[in-house]
């Protein structure tokens, strides 16, 4: 026998759905996250789907126009550099390393900083101290600089590059964890936990890392940001990846000796680039704000 309700229920959204509606109905925000899912599904399979060795040399279309140009072709949709290699299966493998090795360094920087920051915020004394203060003197300074100076000391190349990036983005995650485990625990709600007996490890996990997440995502979508910038200027340096490795920043300055006669060959991994950097800042801000709704709801 069918059993009948007396009462319609109503389903409620899950926090996590009710972010996503709030960061759907944002149309610049829905945008960036495409473009941002493109650029992750091509960091994912870019040596699939290029339609050519990024390293392959050929004397025969040296210089070629991109496409949309008169004398351009279809063959070579980007045109080719000045050693005749595919510029849209070089800037397709760059983005697969200048996105790939920038998602895993913020990865690594926001373990290690959220950690420490943590542990510097729960505790008090000389220690925290030192910690604050010490991070202040290093947060004056750019993180491109103090990149380029563990370059220096560790030597060219992409994984020093990423490994020098990691170590100047660790002390903002350190300081805004800090600082924000520090305000929550003044809360009455940490204290009234504290009184029901809750460790250290509870009140962290169960507590303060749930309130966390909007300060992750504005601080994760900022450093993604930087290390895309940074990693892309070492390379243009020729402090970070080195030539012939396809990487947005070594096939821009690739492109500068013949900028006046073939100017795609700048152009169009400096608008990759701009493209990726502006994709990241759009979604980061438009989870924040929507992370901002469903909170004040």
């Amino acid at each position: 026998m069918p059993q009948y309700s007396l009462y319609q229920e109503e389903s409620q959204p899950s926090p996590w759905q009710r972010t996503w509606e709030e960061f759907r109905a944002s149309h610049i925000a829905f945008t960036g996250l495409i473009i941002l899912t493109l650029f992750f599904f091509i960091a994912l399979f870019a040596p699939i789907v290029a339609p050519y060795d990024p390293l392959q040399q050929n004397i025969d279309v040296l210089l070629v126009p991109p496409s949309w140009e008169s004398n351009g072709t279809i063959t070579h949709l980007f045109g080719t550099d000045a050693l005749g290699r595919d510029v849209f299966s070089r800037i397709m493998v760059g983005c697969r390393v200048t996105f790939g090795s920038s998602i895993l360094l913020v990865l690594i920087a926001m373990l290690i900083g959220v950690t420490v920051g943590t542990i510097a915020g729960m505790t008090s004394g000389v220690r925290s101290s030192v910690i604050n203060h010490t991070l202040d003197a290093l947060m004056a300074i750019p993180t491109l600089l103090i990149a380029i100076i563990i370059v220096a000391v560790l030597g060219s190349g992409l994984v020093n590059s990423m490994w020098a990036i990691t170590l100047a983005l660790i002390p903002q995650f350190i300081h805004h964890t800090r600082a924000f485990v520090r305000s929550e625990m003044k809360k009455e709600y940490i204290l009234a936990s504290r009184l029901d007996g809750a460790t250290s490890k509870q009140l962290f996990f169960h507590s303060i890392l749930p309130n966390m997440i909007e300060m992750l995502v504005v601080q994760g979508s900022l450093a993604l940001s930087i290390a895309v910038i940074d990693i892309s200027a070492l390379g243009f340096l020729n402090l970070g990846a080195q030539p012939p490795l396809p990487e947005l920043g070594v096939i821009l300055a690739d492109g500068l000796d013949v900028a006046y006669i073939a100017p795609w060959n700048t152009a169009l991994p400096g608008l990759t680039i701009f493209l990726m950097v502006l994709a990241i800042n759009i979604v980061g801000d438009g989870l924040r704000s929507a992370l901002r709704k469903r909170l004040s709801h």
